[in-house]
């Protein structure tokens, strides 16, 4: 095997690691990228580099962006005392898909799981309080998955809000039992949204 052949092998093991692709997708997507080296590949390549250099995580509330603070948390309209509590960046950016929420989000990074040994802390859940008792915020909407883990975890932050005069309330019709919201359609996330309930 050559160098050459070496290194398009090992794009396409780099690729197959991708969500969604395994080493067929995988291999066939790198040689669309090589046929369209020059519209494609090159221009793909500049920006997934600039990326690596300057995507970070936001020092507020979790999200991805190239500054320590999101252009979420600096928007001065979106401070409306809202919290939109979500599992991970992808749950945030489905929710901005659907464009029915203008408050900001704290992300905890996952779920509660005994299993896996992740309890408050790895989610950052005592930041989440503490953001919370330092700021004027009136409600948390726990957009959790709605799966075991997700309930638990939304549960579990709702314990600990009990007393605190905030608002507790969770995404209502429209979310599947099992589903989640990476993977919805923005119409049910924004139902969803409107339809929030008292936890």
């Amino acid at each position: 095997m050559s160098d050459a052949t070496r290194d398009i092998e090992a794009l396409i093991e780099l690729m197959a690691r991708l969500p969604g692709l395994g080493p067929r997708s995988a291999r066939r997507a790198v040689l669309h990228l090589i046929k369209k080296r020059g519209k494609v590949m090159a221009p793909l390549a500049q920006v997934m580099a600039e990326v690596a250099a300057t995507a970070r995580e936001c020092a507020t509330c979790g999200n991805i962006g190239t500054a320590d603070i999101c252009d979420i948390c600096r928007d001065d309209r979106r401070a409306t005392g809202e919290i939109c509590v979500v599992e991970d960046v992808a749950d945030l950016w489905a929710m901005e898909r659907g464009q029915a929420f203008k408050g900001r989000y704290h992300v905890l990074g996952g779920t509660l799981s005994a299993l896996d040994a992740v309890g408050p802390e790895e989610l950052g859940i005592p930041k989440l309080l503490t953001r919370i008792r330092d700021t004027d915020v009136t409600e948390v909407i726990l957009a959790l998955n709605a799966t075991v883990d997700g309930q638990t975890t939304a549960h579990y932050i709702a314990e600990m809000l009990e007393g605190s005069g905030v608002a507790v309330t969770s995404l209502a019709q429209g979310v599947p039992i099992g589903g989640e919201l990476d993977y919805l359609d923005d119409g049910t996330i924004q139902a969803a949204l409107r339809a929030r309930k008292k936890v």
